[in-house]
């Protein structure tokens, strides 16, 4: 909301808003919200429901037209600085969506926020409808661990967290513990707004895996309703075979786990409408950890993780039990360790990247590039921390700082900075 709120005020250099985002994740929420608050009225268009004013956008894309016929068919005055005009599921009218670049060239005192479920597929295949460069684009990513614990009413901890953190001093041994068990309540909940919700109004996780079904069942019709028959049944495939990707010792990426014979030829595609639909998050691995990291990236190796951590505890059938005592089996709860650090990582705006050496055979689970610096960081799901694979990457690259997250308290010493898994967001 409040970058929604810096757009609203610029004054120059305003250009239409994109905002990205897997299904359920909030998007339509959100900007009628910011709408309703902040905006004296607000022309809200689902081009999904509303063909007839979809039919507007097949003349000439004139922004002067287009508002005039809005007018009309709301009854409404659109006046700039006063109106928000959404346009919604907007990945269904392509002439839409290139009308923004227009309104960006013609006419930028008008607020106009689109939002889409899809808009990654529709980017990735028809470059020319979409107004690079015309407008900003921003993702809303499911609720991270901090925004979980303020839903819970507990922003004080939140604030202790971020304190610990910069000042490289340990949690309360108590707040710690507690901390814990929110955390592993989290990997089961995740982040999807309805989930969550749902948990609050009942105070309890029973019925949150029927809500996470439903998103996931609109994932799945999402494939069959916006590619062919043969193209879905692939997607889906490739989608079921999440948790068996994560739940083994080596997490690459690997299209056997999807059917007998599968290769990157027959699947490359599936992949990419999962990765750019936002329904998982890619990994690449990196050969050398070295600036910039993209320079080093190996396309052909690379892992995938749920864009909700929630999500992937749904689509393995666990209880909520197995999850916050600690009953998993390590290789899974590894797998769901990794997915909710990835999901964080991603949520704060780096691109996921991991490192391995073949000799002798080493994994750094994430590789970070910030400030002109790589920092490594190391995963681990429980208490034990011994790694001789960041000694390695440390005895190779001498890096400045390197971090290891698990269940231990923050702590520091011979440039290993732990951090524990719940303050993975303050990163």
């Amino acid at each position: 909301m409040a970058e929604l709120i810096e757009w609203r005020q610029m004054r120059s250099g305003r250009m239409p808003l994109v905002l990205y985002g897997v299904r359920q994740v909030g998007k339509t929420y959100i900007l009628r919200e910011f709408g309703d608050r902040y905006f004296k009225n607000c022309i809200y268009v689902n081009f999904e429901r509303m063909q007839t004013v979809a039919d507007f956008f097949t003349g000439e894309l004139n922004p002067d037209r287009i508002i005039m016929l809005l007018e009309e068919y709301f009854a409404q005055k659109i006046v700039p600085d006063k109106t928000l005009i959404i346009f919604d599921e907007i990945q269904m009218c392509e002439r839409a969506l290139t009308s923004l670049k227009y309104f960006c060239e013609e006419a930028p005192q008008y607020h106009i926020a689109a939002a889409g479920s899809l808009l990654g597929v529709a980017i990735s295949r028809d470059n020319s409808s979409f107004p690079v460069g015309k407008v900003i684009v921003k993702t809303l990513y499911p609720l991270s661990f901090d925004e979980f614990l303020r839903a819970m009413d507990k922003e004080y901890m939140v604030s202790m967290i971020r304190e610990c953190y910069a000042k490289r001093v340990q949690m309360p041994e108590a707040t710690h513990n507690e901390l814990l068990e929110w955390y592993r309540r989290y990997l089961f909940v995740g982040g999807m707004p309805a989930a969550v919700n749902q948990y609050l109004e009942r105070n309890s996780i029973i019925n949150v895996p029927e809500i996470q079904s439903m998103i996931i069942n609109t994932y799945t019709a999402d494939m069959a309703k916006y590619t062919s028959d043969s193209e879905s049944t692939k997607i889906k495939n490739a989608y079921n075979s999440m948790p068996a990707q994560l739940a083994k010792e080596n997490k690459k990426f690997q299209y056997k786990l999807i059917r007998k014979g599968a290769t990157a030829g027959l699947f490359g595609d599936s992949i990419a409408w999962l990765v750019f639909s936002g329904v998982v998050l890619e990994c690449d691995r990196v050969t050398r950890a070295e600036l910039p990291i993209k320079a080093f990236r190996d396309v052909s190796s690379f892992k995938l993780y749920m864009s909700d951590v929630g999500l992937l505890s749904a689509f393995t059938g666990i209880t909520p039990d197995s999850v916050i005592k600690n009953e998993l089996s390590e290789l899974f709860r590894g797998a769901l360790t990794e997915n909710y650090v990835a999901q964080a990582f991603k949520a704060n705006g780096y691109e996921l990247y991991y490192w391995t050496d073949n000799s002798p055979v080493a994994e750094i689970d994430f590789v970070l590039q910030k400030e002109g610096k790589v920092i490594p960081v190391e995963v681990k799901s429980g208490e034990n921390v011994k790694s001789k694979s960041l000694n390695h990457y440390r005895n190779l690259y001498d890096p400045e700082i390197s971090i290891r997250l698990s269940e231990k308290n923050f702590g520091y010493g011979e440039g290993v900075f732990a951090v524990p898994l719940y303050a993975a967001f303050c990163m």
